[in-house]
């Protein structure tokens, strides 16, 4: 798959992008950054964020596609995010869904089209060679986990992932620069 993952340099170029004057790119910049922040946490994860959710420092939470219970620890980059888009009358955490939505999948799906596009934007602003999307957030911690040598068991438990084998697909079609580093090695020994 094309690489989606973003170097933690590119991460900190985003982080430090001002959009005072574009509040749709801030929108989408805050909402990345906060996927980021939650281990990668997925859009629709975050859509169905309710403020009961987070209690004790934790937020806790089902992911929608597996069903799996994951708690993420709550930072104060996290807190800044959800102050920032609070709406004391919705027991959401974020607004992405309004919660009047007759219908929640095309809310849902036009929110992800939006941030999507002014993501494409930020990217073209950073020089990222691919379209920056949220997804890329998810590829970016696990990537960035990875060159930190962080085991892929906890890779894998930190993502929400049922096996260490979803991981290890996920993981091999992101960065190959440390492969390419050790082939390099490898081929200046033979001179």
């Amino acid at each position: 798959t094309r690489k989606r993952a973003l170097t933690l340099t590119d991460i900190r170029r985003i982080l430090r992008l001002d959009f005072r004057s574009s509040p749709s790119l801030d929108y989408a910049r805050d909402m990345f950054m906060l996927s980021f922040y939650m281990r990668g946490m997925s859009l629709i994860d975050m859509a169905h964020l309710k403020k009961a959710d987070l209690e004790d420092g934790h937020i806790t939470y089902r992911r929608r596609k597996t069903g799996q219970c994951l708690c993420v620890a709550w930072t104060q980059e996290m807190q800044y995010i959800s102050d920032k888009y609070n709406l004391a009358t919705s027991p959401y955490l974020l607004p992405l869904i309004s919660p009047g939505s007759k219908n929640t999948r095309v809310a849902y799906r036009n929110v992800a089209y939006r941030i999507n596009r002014s993501l494409k934007i930020i990217g073209a602003m950073i020089g990222y060679g691919s379209p920056l999307t949220l997804y890329c957030a998810r590829h970016s911690w696990a990537s960035i986990a990875q060159a930190k040598n962080i085991p892929v068991s906890v890779i894998s438990a930190g993502m929400g992932h049922n096996s260490e084998k979803t991981t290890r697909i996920y993981l091999a079609s992101l960065d190959t620069s440390t492969v390419d580093r050790a082939n390099s090695i490898i081929l200046k020994a033979l001179r």
